[in-house]
């Protein structure tokens, strides 16, 4: 089995990566104070190594010729909180650049950007990789960083840091009626507020 330059050289990047984010991890975790969180960073930590471990299964060729695949993925998000849309009171403390220490906000923070950039350079891994296992891996990656990510913004939206702004009724109502339906069978936002 011989893989491509740039899908090698891709992976050989992501496995530099995710040893750098499991050390990361590690910082973060030390300095959590919230129990809540660092329950969410310890559980993603221990994703980040099964995926490390995994990557360097998948990137031996020789596992190949042993019908080594990728595993299938299963999410792990745990729904902590239920999300909250609207503003309530927002407000954020200014950076500080002299800190010894990161707020659980700088946490959060760091991690939900991390699992969002790895999101997107996962998908654009496995969209240059010829061999599908390879291809699988990076695409599962880029998975579960969303779905990591997605458990951070529950948290912070929980906490009141990360809240998500809502149109009125009439606006969106008003956006959706530019787009025609078939047989103007067009629902209003409010007659139809759970799709």
């Amino acid at each position: 089995m011989r893989f491509g330059a740039h899908e090698f050289l891709e992976t050989q990047e992501a496995l530099r990566s995710k040893a750098a984010d499991i050390e990361l991890y590690g910082v973060l975790i030390s300095q959590a104070q919230d129990p809540h969180l660092r329950d969410i960073l310890h559980n993603q930590q221990n994703r980040m190594v099964q995926a490390y471990q995994q990557c360097l299964s998948v990137a031996n060729p020789q596992n190949y010729a042993s019908g080594v695949a990728t595993m299938p993925h299963t999410p792990q998000t745990n729904v902590y909180e239920n999300v909250q849309i609207g503003l309530h009171n927002p407000m954020m403390q200014p950076p500080n650049p002299n800190a010894k220490t990161m707020s659980d906000v700088t946490i959060a923070t760091t991690a939900l950007k991390l699992h969002k950039s790895g999101a997107v350079c996962s998908m654009q891994m496995a969209l240059e990789c010829t061999q599908p296992q390879l291809r699988s891996f990076h695409a599962t990656c880029a998975n579960v960083c969303q779905e990591m990510a997605y458990e951070l913004f529950q948290y912070m939206n929980y906490t009141g840091v990360y809240q998500v702004p809502q149109l009125a009724d009439h606006t969106m109502n008003t956006m959706l009626q530019a787009f025609q339906g078939q047989g103007n069978t067009m629902m209003t936002y409010t007659q139809n507020a759970n799709f």
